[in-house]
């Protein structure tokens, strides 16, 4: 089924998302990851900023041969004309043009402090900027976004010029404007009042777009979709700079299950977990076990009492059923198990104990000797470490430990 154009979920992984410290993707795992999210269904992939640097160039001239979409359009990043040039003359424009990408997404400045401070000119000047782009490409036959950068934190600063920015490069022909909490510093209940604020004054097409630096960026993209933006940015698995982006993974998972919202093609939520540890295989960075929906500790238990209830009824203490985004169900076995937790691990590495009470009460009992030997044993460990090192801080002893293993003991 394809998805329609009424929304969109827009993955800038390989743009925004490569800026994440330690984060670093040749053409060829650009690629790889374009293909994956593809796949997924997500409707637009960004693919970087052609002509701001080699890799970039080299893979918007490779994408045009060897990466053929299926779900997504291909789109091209770049930044609005420089002050007093003229958009035919920015070479930076020109390479946007030259991309071969169907669509681009231009940044902007909507505060009005970031003009004067970092553009180094007139308000006027920058609207012209932003005006003068959106033409140049849009005569050129390009779809074009605007990412308007620090749009809340300008908003609450000068309301008047950011709506202005708005205003203006819909007149030109944007078809989205996306606003950026680029600090990411917003709260879902700011945030959420502003997107109802600027929509009930212009008639833009709204997005969204959030870094994650208050913790809020899933749950700030969700409420401005909540107020009327239909175009949503993010990243897989929440890559970016600083604390990162919104994660798209949980954005779509929470618009799909929660919100009745179809956002991607018919059956690929059920990918979802298979793409993220996909994708994170390629940027060589761990996943986080405890990510919402596809996280491998997701759907895990470990408390006895919530195994009872879930032998009963897994929905007694799972939010979804996790074969809905291609996660499974685990059961932890610990001290802390009980007579469940021993029947449905055994049921989950395929092990028949049948209705025997007397075997489950055995393996509950020794799992408890185990771990309070373990316990034992750390502890031991501990201190002997402590005084054969005399060391003074928890973290080098722990280190210590560590590194002994079994001959600390």
């Amino acid at each position: 089924m394809a998805i329609s154009d009424s929304f969109h979920i827009y993955d800038t992984t390989l743009r925004d998302g490569a800026q994440q410290e330690g984060l670093n993707l040749s053409v060829h795992d650009k690629l790889t990851i374009a293909r994956h999210l593809d796949e997924l269904g997500v409707g637009f992939i960004e693919g970087g900023w052609p002509g701001a640097n080699p890799k970039d160039t080299e893979f918007f001239k490779l994408a045009q041969t060897e990466l053929k979409l299926k779900n997504a359009t291909f789109v091209a990043f770049g930044a609005t004309r420089r002050p007093n040039v003229k958009a035919a003359d920015d070479a930076l424009l020109r390479a946007l043009q030259d991309s071969g990408a169907p669509a681009v997404t231009l940044v902007a400045k909507s505060h009005d402090r970031h003009v004067d401070l970092a553009l180094k000119t007139h308000l006027d000047e920058n609207l012209a900027m932003i005006r003068d782009s959106i033409h140049f490409l849009k005569a050129g036959g390009q779809r074009v976004f605007l990412d308007a950068e620090h749009f809340f934190d300008g908003y609450r600063s000068n309301p008047a010029y950011a709506l202005e920015v708005v205003r203006v490069a819909a007149e030109a022909g944007a078809d989205v404007v996306a606003l950026c909490d680029t600090n990411g510093g917003m709260l879902p209940d700011e945030l959420s009042q502003i997107v109802h604020d600027v929509l009930g004054k212009s008639y833009a097409r709204l997005g969204i777009h959030c870094h994650n630096d208050t913790g809020c960026a899933i749950a700030n993209s969700l409420a401005a979709v909540a107020a009327g933006a239909t175009h949503v940015q993010g990243t897989l698995n929440g890559y970016g700079e600083r604390t990162g982006n919104a994660d798209l993974v949980s954005i779509i998972a929470n618009l799909q299950l929660k919100k009745k919202q179809q956002v991607l093609p018919e059956g690929a939520l059920h990918e979802a977990f298979r793409i993220s540890h996909a994708v994170a295989e390629v940027t060589n960075v761990a996943p986080s076990q405890r990510q919402p929906y596809v996280g491998i500790s997701a759907f895990a238990h470990k408390a006895g009492l919530h195994a009872s209830a879930i032998k009963v009824d897994p929905a007694l203490y799972q939010h979804e059923d996790p074969s809905s985004v291609g996660n499974d169900m685990r059961m932890l076995v610990s001290d802390m198990a009980g007579r469940a937790s021993i029947e449905l691990k055994s049921q989950e590495l395929g092990v028949d104990i049948g209705t025997n009470k007397e075997v489950v009460t055995r393996v509950v009992e020794r799992v408890k000797e185990m771990e309070a030997v373990a316990l034992l044993r750390s502890c031991r460990c501990l201190i002997r470490a402590s005084a054969s090192r005399r060391v003074r801080w928890k973290t080098r002893t722990f280190l210590y430990c560590r590194i002994m293993g079994d001959r600390c003991r």
